[in-house]
C-alpha cells in the first residue's frame, strides 16, 4: 500500500456514527464485517455489510466505501465529487455502474472525503497477478474468455454512444474544437509529467513521447464521454457478462479512440509487458478494432497514436508509483523501474528511441 494504512476499527466506528446521523429512522445499526480488499493505488476502498432495523424489519446492505487519498497522490488532483457525479449521471443509462448512496465532502469524518456505494455481486479480473495467469479469468475456457472480452468491448461502445450533453456531463470540461480534445489531454499530462519529475527521476523517453504526440496531433472525428481507465480489471463480471463498470476517476470528454487504445495497451501490459503468455481465447488487436468499429458504426482511424498515448499516460503513472515505492523503501522488481518499465520499453520501440537502460555512450 502506498499510503499509511488506516486503523480499521477506528474507521468502522466513525463510519457507524456518521451513518446513524444519516439514517435517523434506523435502529440497531451495525457494520460487520469491515474489510479492506486489495487496495488500489489512487484511493482506499473498504467493503462492509450494513445492518439496521426499520419499521418493516431488519435490512442488510452490502456497501463499498471509497476514500480519497490523504497522504499520497498518484495524480496531481483527485476529484471525488466528479466521480460521484459521473456515476449518478450514468445510473439512468444502460451502463451498469454502482449506485452511489452518499457523498461526504467533510474531511473531518474519516480524515478525507469519501462516498458510499452499493456493492455489485460478481467477480473482478485479477490485476496483480495478471488475469492472464491468475484467477477466474485464467481458469475459464478460451470460449468464455472470448465472451468476457466482447462483453467489455460492447460496454465500451455503449459508453461512447451516450449523449453526454443530455446526461449533464459538461462539468467534465468540454474540449475546444479542432485539435482541442487532444490538446486538453496532452496539456494535462504535460503538467502531470513535470509534477512527477519534480520529486522523481528524469524521464527522457516520456518527454520524447510527449513531443511526438504533440507533433502528430489530429482533429478527432467526435467527442464522447470517455471512461478513462478502460481495462478488464475495472469490470465486474457475472456469468461472463459485464455487470459493473468501476473506477471513473479518469473520466473525461474526448476522443473515444483514446479509451480503445488504453484498453489494448493495458491488456498488452498484463501479458507481454510482464513477460507472460496471452491467455487463449482473447481476441487479437485487429479483431478487437474491427469489432469495435462494427459496434460503434465508426472507423477507428488513429489506433497507433492512441496506443502511444496510452503508453505515455501509464508511463507517468508507473513513474509516480515507482518513485513512491523507492521513497518508502519497498521492494522493486528492478532498481530502475521509474524509467525502465513496460511503458518506456514500448515507447522506445515504437518511436525508434534508445531502449531504457541502454548505455548512452560508446565504449
Amino acid at each position: 500500500m502506498l499510503s499509511r494504512p488506516r486503523d480499521l476499527e477506528r474507521v468502522r466506528a466513525r463510519l457507524t456514527s456518521w451513518l446513524m446521523a444519516k439514517m435517523p429512522d434506523a435502529s440497531e445499526l451495525a457494520i460487520a464485517p469491515f474489510e479492506r480488499p486489495s487496495a488500489g493505488y489512487s484511493n482506499e476502498t473498504f467493503l462492509f455489510d450494513l445492518s439496521y432495523r426499520l419499521g418493516d424489519g431488519v435490512h442488510r446492505d452490502r456497501l463499498v466505501a471509497r476514500l480519497a487519498p490523504s497522504d499520497f497522490l498518484v495524480f496531481p488532483e483527485y476529484d471525488l465529487v466528479a466521480q460521484c457525479r459521473v456515476m449518478r449521471s450514468l445510473a439512468a443509462t444502460t451502463i451498469p455502474v454502482p449506485r452511489v448512496r452518499w457523498l461526504e465532502e467533510d474531511a473531518t469524518v474519516l480524515g478525507t472525503p469519501f462516498y458510499l456505494m452499493d456493492a455489485i455481486g460478481g467477480e473482478v479480473p485479477a490485476e496483480v497477478p495478471s488475469y492472464h495467469s491468475y484467477g477466474f479469468v485464467s481458469e475459464a475456457t478460451p470460449e468464455r474468455r472470448t465472451h468476457m472480452w466482447w462483453s467489455g468491448i460492447g460496454t465500451l461502445a455503449r459508453i461512447h454512444a451516450l449523449d453526454w450533453r443530455t446526461l449533464g456531463l459538461a462539468f467534465l470540461g468540454v474540449p475546444p474544437p479542432e485539435t482541442g480534445p487532444l490538446d486538453r489531454q496532452l496539456d494535462y499530462y504535460d503538467r502531470y509529467l513535470r509534477w512527477v519529475c519534480e520529486s522523481g527521476a528524469p524521464q527522457p523517453i516520456l518527454q520524447a513521447a510527449l513531443g511526438w504526440l504533440q507533433r502528430n496531433r489530429f482533429v478527432p472525428a467526435r467527442v464522447t464521454l470517455c471512461w478513462g481507465d478502460a481495462r478488464l480489471p475495472n469490470l465486474m463480471y457475472r456469468d461472463d457478462e459485464v455487470v459493473g463498470v468501476l473506477d471513473w476517476e479518469m473520466a473525461f470528454l474526448g476522443d473515444p479512440e483514446e479509451d480503445l487504445g488504453w484498453w489494448l495497451f493495458m491488456d498488452w501490459v498484463n501479458n507481454e509487458g510482464y513477460g507472460l503468455p496471452r491467455a487463449a481465447g482473447f481476441p487479437g488487436r485487429l479483431e478487437t478494432i474491427r469489432h469495435y468499429e462494427e459496434l460503434s458504426g465508426r472507423a477507428v482511424e488513429h489506433a497507433p497514436y492512441h496506443e502511444v498515448l496510452a503508453a505515455f499516460r501509464f508511463g507517468i503513472i508507473m513513474a509516480r508509483i515507482a518513485g513512491r515505492l523507492r521513497e518508502i523503501e519497498a521492494p522493486l522488481p528492478t532498481p530502475d523501474l521509474e524509467t525502465n518499465n513496460p511503458c518506456t520499453q514500448r515507447l522506445a520501440a515504437a518511436l525508434g528511441l534508445p531502449a531504457p537502460g541502454a548505455p548512452s555512450g560508446g565504449s
